[in-house]
């Protein structure tokens, strides 16, 4: 059997747990950019929008090679841009998140490397989910979510609408119970 794995840090998995039955939090897979004793922030990375991004929004030619998905990363500040990508771009904006998981701050970043013609694996994510000093801690405590290491496998690989089963299963024994819960309940 597995030991369930306990620490909040940055490049952990953040799994909602059943306990959370609706909202944008539902079922979703959060990755923990950040956790000091200020606060912590993270993204959605299972939660796909469909959007149409204007050319001139990217202002590049042809951005149909890059392999770029789009997220809605939280709750706060939808309208706010963050990109995870697969490499760092080397300037003090890129924050390594986990092995081979690069938060490179904004669109401009995918510019950059649009313009450079280095497309790499991109989550493109609008919002995010932050909590002040001690709050995730506290929602952790009380069982709503459970933590898995972050990979870049699971970030840019594994398909979203099934990356919360994914994860939990991986976890083994209750976890795995957990994962074959019906979405919808009442359809049980």
């Amino acid at each position: 059997m597995k030991i369930p794995y306990s620490e909040l840090k940055k490049g952990t998995f953040l799994i909602a747990s059943p306990d959370i039955t609706s909202g944008i939090f539902f079922r979703s897979v959060v990755l923990l950019c950040d956790h000091s004793p200020v606060g912590s922030f993270g993204l959605i990375i299972n939660k796909p929008l469909e959007v149409d991004l204007e050319n001139d929004l990217l202002q590049v030619g042809d951005l149909k090679e890059a392999p770029i998905q789009i997220r809605s990363g939280g709750p706060n500040q939808p309208n706010q841009i963050m990109l995870l990508q697969s490499l760092g771009t080397g300037t003090e904006s890129s924050l390594k998140v986990s092995p081979g998981v690069y938060l490179n701050g904004d669109i401009d970043a995918l510019q950059m490397g649009a313009a450079e013609g280095s497309f790499q694996q991109s989550l493109l994510c609008f919002g995010y989910g932050g909590w002040s000093s001690g709050a995730l801690e506290r929602e952790f405590l009380n069982g709503a979510w459970f933590l898995h290491p972050a990979s870049s496998h699971h970030v840019f690989e594994t398909p979203p609408e099934i990356l919360w089963q994914t994860l939990l299963r991986e976890m083994g024994g209750k976890y795995k119970t957990l994962s074959m819960i019906p979405e919808n309940l009442d359809l049980n």
